[in-house]
């Protein structure tokens, strides 16, 4: 893999979570009307989706390699 292919890989990774994030405090503030918690929900979904993911990934690494 390209160092360019990389770069573009993070950048896209970057782009996505923050579009995420973006998403969630948008939808939070819409229905809460409160800048608080739709920054609260925002921050905390940042913080845990990275590591449902990485979770996701290793469940999903161990079970196709069993597989194999």
């Amino acid at each position: 893999m390209s160092s360019q292919s990389i770069q573009r890989h993070i950048l896209k990774t970057i782009s996505y979570r923050a579009l995420g994030t973006l998403t969630t405090f948008g939808l939070s503030y819409m229905f809460t009307g409160s800048i608080s918690v739709a920054s609260t929900l925002g921050a905390t979904e940042l913080c845990v989706k990275p590591l449902l993911y990485f979770l996701h990934e290793r469940v999903w690494y161990k079970y196709v390699k069993m597989k194999k």
